[in-house]
């Protein structure tokens, strides 16, 4: 197996592929890339943990076909710290190494033989299951929802996203139970409705992706176990989770007796000033709302405490609430709008979040934390 290509067309492949390598695994094989031959002017990279797969194709001169897996870790270390220039690789498939060269750097790489790369079974794009879907409009969803799932470790429905499309409304949720966030943004119409529960971790990677490639469109297809993220070049396949998501619609108030507008930028600021002298295992934050003002505090008794006020559009009766800060924080980072509307009732209802903005479909919600003393 040989061939050449561009050492930037051969990193971002890696770059593409190495989020579904599994690096802890039981199978060393899952911590490698399969990279094959498939034209003269075509290789294939494709990496899998068994529950998330992608694959990429990148331009090369194909001298001899062939295909073996290479460690993604050690092939990104090598191919990032090479010249801008052609690499040659020339890999003997018997013994399972690759011997690569550009300019006066020389490396040889241990690999495994494909032989022992899971068989990857790829859905047909022709499927009747598939919708088609805006990358820029489905990246501003993931932003907008993804930080409010529950850690991929935990490993139940809360680390994954609940996608709803219907008509020409896609509406994408998360929630970790102590947070909540929902978008809702409007799509080419659908002739029919779908509902799934994606795993956080598979559209948080695709936006990461989705920074290597040139596409404007994706089509999403699905079945009832996988879905396949399909672009002109690179397919991402991922198992799909099973069961019934919360109800959060449902735990979404109607309205808010008191509400408060605020400048994001100002309470980012205020906020990670605030935030030095919090408790690192609490992460509480006190917030006085009270005449046009907003009054944060920390308090660790053995390290001292913190205050900033800054102005607000607030004029409803007094009201002391506190959260996690990090919440705040991770919601409104990800809100497009320079200001946010702040629904509250009491010190322990939920919260409501959402853009000083009509025309933007989103809203996320925070269950604050009780006071004691």
């Amino acid at each position: 197996m040989e061939f050449i290509v561009k050492k930037e067309d051969f990193l971002n492949g890696i770059r593409i592929v190495e989020h579904a390598t599994a690096m802890k695994g039981l199978q060393p094989v899952l911590a490698n890339i399969l990279i094959e031959t498939v034209d003269e002017s075509t290789l294939k990279f494709t990496a899998t943990d068994l529950d998330l797969t992608i694959i990429t194709e990148i331009q090369a001169q194909v001298k001899e076909d062939g295909k073996i897996t290479l460690p993604a870790k050690k092939l990104s270390d090598i191919v990032s710290r090479l010249s801008d220039d052609l690499v040659e690789f020339n890999i003997d498939t018997e013994s399972n190494s690759a011997n690569i060269k550009c300019k006066n750097s020389k490396f040889s790489v241990i690999g495994i033989s494909a032989q022992e790369f899971p068989p990857i079974a790829e859905m047909e794009i022709e499927s009747e299951n598939s919708i088609d879907i805006d990358v820029k409009t489905l990246n501003n969803a993931i932003k907008q929802v993804g930080f409010a799932a529950a850690g991929y470790e935990s490993n139940n429905l809360l680390s994954g996203i609940v996608f709803n499309i219907s008509d020409t409304v896609l509406e994408m949720a998360s929630t970790d139970g102590n947070r909540l966030a929902r978008i809702r943004e409007q799509v080419s119409k659908q002739d029919q409705e779908s509902q799934l529960i994606i795993p956080a971790r598979t559209l948080n990677d695709f936006s990461k992706i989705s920074a290597f490639v040139q596409d404007d469109n994706a089509k999403l297809i699905i079945n009832k176990t996988k879905l396949v993220i399909k672009m002109s070049e690179t397919t991402i396949i991922s198992t799909l989770m099973d069961g019934q998501y919360p109800k959060y619609n449902q735990l979404i108030p109607q309205s808010s007796p008191k509400e408060a507008i605020v400048k994001i930028s100002t309470l980012v600021a205020a906020l990670e000033r605030v935030a030095i002298m919090v408790s690192e295992k609490t992460n509480i934050v006190k917030f006085d709302f009270v005449d046009n003002k907003l009054i944060l505090s920390g308090n660790t008794p053995e390290s001292g405490t913190s205050e900033d006020a800054i102005d607000i559009q607030y004029d409803d009766e007094e009201l002391t609430i506190a959260f996690n800060y990090r919440y705040v924080l991770e919601a409104i980072k990800n809100i497009d709008s320079e200001e946010i509307k702040i629904g509250l009732n009491t010190p322990l209802s939920a919260t409501v979040i959402k853009p000083n903005d009509d025309d933007v479909d989103y809203i996320s919600l925070i269950m604050p934390v009780q006071i004691r003393g």
